[in-house]
């Protein structure tokens, strides 16, 4: 890659890339450079340090992981739609593979890397209980079905970094995978029953 055409977008998502093989300090800008094929003194055209590049890749992140996906699922006018393309995406391909792991591991290892990442959290579980609420949920079974859907979508991201060989369905691009994650998004987004208890965990 020419020096002139490193970017700024390019040392985030390479820093990024970095943070998804070893955490935070993976993160070394003579690193970047040499996988970026650029001087260290290019770093310091776009920032003033390496906490200044760690900020800038978080921030990436959750515009890209986050902010864009909400605003490309809000164009759903149908309730359902939203529910399933939301559930389809953050379970599908990763941009990063390991990042989402790596992130949530990391949470206590930097003030910047814990802001972002319980920022982002609140973030997505507040979405996620609008988006079951939109489907008919009482405010308490949305929250507890954005929790549930929360959890299951870091459990899907953490198997595939810990047993990919135990689990392989969580792996894309298979047919088992892709019977999987439609389960799985199907058990998820089922819109409630009009009368009935969903999300209240059944009766005695």
């Amino acid at each position: 890659m020419a020096k002139g055409r490193v970017s700024k977008e390019d040392w985030t998502m390479a820093a990024l890339r970095a943070f998804a093989r070893g955490g935070v300090s993976a993160v070394a800008v003579d690193v970047l450079a040499r996988e970026l094929g650029v001087s260290r003194g290019s770093f310091y055209w776009h920032f003033e340090n390496r906490d200044a590049l760690l900020v800038a890749a978080l921030e990436t992140w959750e515009r890209h992981a986050t902010t864009e996906v909400i605003a490309a699922v809000g164009a759903h006018g149908d309730p359902w739609t939203r529910a399933r393309t939301l559930l389809l995406a953050a379970l599908g391909d990763e941009g990063i593979a390991g990042l989402e792991p790596a992130l949530g591991a990391a949470r206590d290892a930097h003030p910047a890397v814990a802001e972002v990442v319980d920022r982002v959290t609140r973030t997505r579980i507040g979405y996620l209980e609008a988006v079951f609420a939109d489907l008919g949920l009482a405010p308490g079974d949305a929250r507890h079905r954005a929790l549930a859907a929360y959890a299951a979508y870091l459990g899907w991201l953490d198997l595939r970094r810990t047993a990919p060989d135990i689990a392989p369905e969580v792996l894309p691009g298979t047919p088992a995978a892709e019977a999987a994650l439609d389960h799985l998004v199907s058990m998820l987004g089922t819109p409630p029953v009009p009368g009935g208890d969903v999300g209240r965990g059944g009766s005695a």
